[in-house]
C-alpha cells in the first residue's frame, strides 16, 4: 500500500469516526432534553402539591376512581368473553 492510499485510509477513518461522535452527542443531547423536562415537570409537580395540598387529595381521588373504573371494565369483558 502506498503512502498516500494509506492517508486517504486515515482519512475516512477520522472521518467515520467524526460522524459517529456527532450521532453519539445528538443522541446524548436528546436524552438530557428529556431527562431535564421529566425533572422540570416533577419540580412543578412536587411544588403544586406542596402548596395547594387539595391537589393531592383530589389527584389520589381521581386515580381511585380510575382504578374502580378499570376493574369494572375488566369484570364486564370477562362476562362478555364468557358468554
Amino acid at each position: 500500500m502506498t503512502e498516500s492510499e494509506s492517508q486517504e485510509g486515515n482519512y475516512d477513518n477520522k472521518g467515520k469516526k467524526a460522524e459517529n461522535f456527532k450521532m453519539d452527542m445528538e443522541e446524548f443531547l436528546e436524552k438530557i432534553e428529556k431527562l431535564t423536562v421529566h425533572t422540570v415537570w416533577m419540580t412543578y409537580n412536587c411544588t403544586a402539591i406542596q402548596t395547594n395540598p387539595d391537589l393531592f387529595n383530589t389527584m389520589q381521588h381521581l386515580e381511585d376512581a380510575f382504578l374502580m373504573c378499570k376493574e369494572q371494565i375488566e369484570k364486564k369483558w370477562q362476562e362478555v368473553i364468557m358468554e
